[in-house]
């Protein structure tokens, strides 16, 4: 299994890649937010040689609005990796299950070439999650062994703890199957 993180503006715009193989950079969320340490976390994921994806924290409503926002933030290079963060908003709200649905059927329709993959945690997945449609790849949170996620559903990567960062592994068996996977979409 490959190592990667995630970070957001939480982190710094320099961070340590040693024995990373990607990195999922948070870019915006709604329609309105936008990481101000996009550019220089991707820079430093890119500078490593790093696989590089870019998550969008999906709030409910206005669907298109948000695919077109978050497209317009998140860098556009070939073997890029988009996510849709599925979760509770700070506000108590979620996207429904349509609405992620929705989302990440947009965001494949606006970037055909690319990757994308839903992000949540298991609870979301067991109980509120419906259709069970993740895209190209399920990417689940569940704070356990890495690479042991408690879901029955194929997975494509694990974030298995928050300490002292978000910390994640990929089921691939080399940094070039993954960057394969990704640019093949």
């Amino acid at each position: 299994m490959l190592r990667g993180i995630d970070v957001s503006s939480y982190q710094p715009s320099s961070y340590d890649t040693t024995g990373l193989s990607f990195v999922f950079v948070k870019a915006t969320e709604g329609r309105t937010y936008t990481n101000p340490r996009l550019a220089a976390q991707t820079r430093t994921a890119r500078d490593a040689g790093l696989v590089v994806g870019f998550y969008h924290f999906l709030w409910p409503g206005n669907l298109t609005a948000q695919a077109e926002y978050f497209l317009a933030k998140a860098p556009e290079r070939a073997g890029d990796i988009l996510a849709v963060d599925w979760e509770t908003t700070g506000e108590g709200t979620r996207a429904s299950n349509a609405e992620k649905d929705r989302f990440l059927r947009k965001l494949k329709e606006l970037r055909p070439d690319h990757r994308v993959v839903l992000y949540c945690n298991r609870d979301f997945w067991l109980t509120v999650d419906t259709t069970s449609y993740a895209g190209d790849a399920l990417w689940i949170a569940d704070y356990v062994t890495a690479g042991k996620p408690r879901v029955k559903a194929k997975w494509r990567f694990h974030q298995y703890t928050d300490r002292p960062h978000d910390k994640n592994v990929a089921a691939f068996d080399t940094k070039a199957a993954l960057r394969e996977w990704a640019t093949s979409a």
